[in-house]
């Protein structure tokens, strides 16, 4: 064990000077490591400079083979301005793959629909390695969508536990007839050169103008961060992830393949497509590019999703100005790290960081104190363990759209009936690239742009 440690600490400490360290076995391998992405390629790797190196070897010297990672904190420069509860509002970035889903006849391709839709999230993603912020307990994230054919989409996620960290989110457009719960669990843990996440939790789509369909569940693949120690570093997704729609007998096992050594591609996928347990169709391709589908029966490909085209139709999220947002809303919580953040400056940064941490920290210990336990504010734990919005209940199933969307409305963006259990130091909110009433259109170049609109209005 001492020994790997010490290896450890050599690679960080060549990592610190700028050099890559590659394998002794073979100046072949090393030489592959270090190649440049293929053309086309060059979003998917970043390389470190110096100084990020230098915090690396700080980084991995607390490290340990299968440690934990949850309790850990990263430098700041490999994170994404953003919480992970905004984070997960890219799978809603193309609803539109799925509206009128209830409308088709056919439960296979209501099936394809549902699964089309939930892999077209994936393909939005910053440069490289980048993490996003974890969220705090109590944090919360709010926004509402304006779409094309004048409906409207609402969305919602509750940070509801901190160890073991659960983000709970809940999505509804009840003109276009979806709704969407779920909850994310990540676990990661450090492996050698890479740090592996697995993702528990899982998705639930509705269909509330076919409810005889039941919810159809999506499982989720893992993420590798590889290239921490040597080589240039890179996210990718792996194993397995699962769909299916018990009401209807449909199962869909995709595989998310990692890159090989030698060959292979970044991002691809492959999965078949099953009803009772017998196979219907194909899907293959690469979630960042294309993906395909061939149906047995007739042996015809088709393309089912192309991000290219598809990245030009992503529908704004509309987001309160942060003066306007609570203390523990996402954006506002966040300000300053994420001013930081675009300002290049680490050090303030860190500050800012280690600022809402502290406070997470300083709140758990008054509720420890008093015998208290943490509330939380839009979703309640079912008998089952999963997580669900506290108003689904509540959803009246015949009414008009005109009527769940006011229930909804009102109930997201109800005043907060207590005060906030977890608040940061502050003056006003730091200013920061989230200034006015914003719109924010989401591309994989930039994880963070907004366009400013006229009023935030509902």
């Amino acid at each position: 064990m001492m020994g790997l440690l010490s290896g450890l600490q050599g690679a960080a400490s060549a990592v610190a000077s700028g050099h890559r360290q590659g394998s002794r076995r073979s100046s072949v391998g090393a030489d592959l490591n270090n190649r440049p992405p293929p053309p086309g390629e060059e979003d998917e790797t970043s390389v470190l400079d110096e100084e990020q190196g230098s915090i690396i070897m700080s980084m991995i010297s607390q490290l340990r083979i299968g440690m934990d990672l949850s309790k850990v904190s990263f430098p700041t420069f490999v994170l994404e301005p953003r919480s992970m509860l905004e984070r997960i509002t890219d799978f809603m970035s193309h609803p539109e793959l799925v509206f009128g889903a209830e409308e088709d006849p056919n439960p296979e391709e209501r099936f394809l629909k549902v699964l089309q839709y939930y892999l077209s999230g994936w393909h939005i993603k910053p440069k490289g390695v980048k993490k996003p912020y974890n969220p705090v307990l109590g944090e919360f994230f709010r926004c509402h969508y304006d779409y094309p054919n004048g409906t409207q989409g609402f969305y919602i996620a509750e940070q509801v536990s901190h160890h073991p960290p659960i983000s709970a989110y809940f999505y509804i457009s009840p003109a276009n007839k979806l709704r969407i719960c779920g909850e994310l669990r990540p676990k990661s843990k450090f492996l050698g050169n890479s740090v592996a996440t697995v993702m528990e939790g899982e998705n639930r789509v509705f269909l509330m103008g076919k409810p005889e369909d039941g919810e159809y569940v999506i499982s989720m693949p893992n993420m590798y961060a590889r290239g921490i120690l040597f080589g240039s570093l890179i996210l990718e997704l792996g194993d397995l992830c699962t769909a299916k729609c018990e009401a209807t007998g449909m199962v869909s096992d995709v595989d998310f393949k990692t890159k090989g050594f030698f060959s292979g591609t970044y991002n691809a996928i492959a999965g078949k497509i099953k009803r009772d347990g017998v196979e219907v169709g194909t899907l293959e391709g690469r979630w960042s590019h294309q993906l395909q589908y061939t149906p047995t029966k007739t042996g015809e490909k088709r393309t089912v999703f192309d991000a290219a085209t598809e990245s030009k139709n992503v529908t704004s999220k509309t987001v309160a100005p942060e003066e306007e947002q609570e203390l523990n809303e996402s954006r506002r919580l966040w300000s300053k790290l994420t001013a930081a953040i675009a300002a290049k400056d680490m050090e303030a940064a860190t500050t800012a960081k280690c600022a809402v941490e502290d406070a997470q920290r300083e709140a758990a210990r008054k509720r420890i104190q008093a015998n208290g336990k943490h509330v939380t504010r839009f979703f309640e734990q079912r008998s089952d363990g999963l997580w669900v919005p506290k108003i689904l209940n509540k959803l009246p199933a015949d009414a008009p759209a005109d009527e769940i969307v006011k229930i909804v409305k009102e109930w997201i963006w109800a005043p907060r009936p207590a005060t906030p259990s977890l608040t940061v130091a502050t003056d006003t909110p730091a200013s920061s690239s989230h200034a006015s009433p914003t719109k924010e259109s989401t591309t994989s170049s930039s994880p963070v742009q907004h366009r400013v609109g006229s009023s935030f209005t509902l």
